[in-house]
């Protein structure tokens, strides 16, 4: 498969789908990839004739299950943590900061990055196989930017940020919904119908009343986020805890933690 194709881009009577195109690495994004989401972002927000943009993974096993963490092994410098990092910034808020309004269509995993790009959209419909959550402490020993850390905090509050990541689990589409996470919940078959219904539904209403309040509200979440730091980031991605996670990641053992 090409780079090109790793993302689908479509858009149809004002509806613009965007697909992550990966089901044999459960969606797993590449660095290419997120690169990609940017410039689409970047494009929506140049076509007028698109209202609403709804973003999926191809196949039934994931929306988009992170990062894909062979990328991981060649970090050896402070520069490539904070340079991802920084990275996975510009193309969240470039997500956000989207005109017209965005739907996380959810099926199966919503991990990692994955779960960073649907905290990112403004609105989140599941099906019930959806599962959402940041598994980072138990799997990979690296960190969350301040900006990505605050994001989340905005959308589910300090209390819930600190239990999905301190204890490393996934919320399953019930949980997801019982807090807002997720707008609505229903079948796997009926998931893009309803995210479609979704978008119909946005299209009637006030194109400057959804754009404007997008924006306030992107504007009082980032006045609560401190000055970003990338301390935290340098020390977890130089670690040999972090090359340790990689390594028992991607060898589907349990990581053997040493705290250095």
């Amino acid at each position: 498969m090409s780079n090109a194709e790793e993302i689908l881009f479509q858009s149809k009577g004002g509806i613009a789908w965007l697909t992550f195109n990966r089901p044999e690495a459960r969606n797993a994004m590449t660095f290419h990839m997120y690169d990609r989401l940017g410039e689409l972002c970047t494009q929506v927000n140049g076509d007028d004739s698109i209202k609403v943009l709804i973003l999926r993974g191809a196949g039934d096993k994931a929306f988009v299950s992170g990062t894909d963490i062979a990328q991981f092994r060649n970090f050896n410098t402070p520069a490539h943590a904070t340079g991802y990092e920084k990275k996975m910034d510009s193309v969240f808020d470039a997500l956000e900061d989207v005109r017209v309004p965005t739907i996380a269509a959810i099926q199966g995993a919503c991990t990692g990055g994955g779960a960073g790009i649907a905290a990112a959209c403004d609105l989140r419909i599941g099906a019930h196989s959806a599962k959402f959550g940041f598994p980072i402490a138990r799997t990979l020993g690296n960190t969350l930017s301040t900006r990505n850390l605050s994001r989340l905090a905005g959308l589910v509050g300090v209390a819930r940020t600190k239990d999905i990541l301190l204890l490393a689990r996934l919320m399953d589409a019930d949980e997801m919904r019982a807090i807002s996470l997720l707008n609505e919940v229903t079948t796997e078959d009926n998931l893009y119908e309803r995210a479609e219904a979704m978008a119909r539904k946005l299209m009637e209403h006030a194109p400057i009343t959804l754009r404007t309040t997008k924006q306030v509200l992107n504007e009082v979440l980032r006045s609560w986020a401190p000055k970003s730091s990338s301390e935290h980031v340098v020390e977890a991605y130089m670690s040999s805890d972090f090359k340790e996670g990689i390594e028992a990641f991607l060898g589907k053992r349990k990581p053997d933690w040493r705290n250095k």
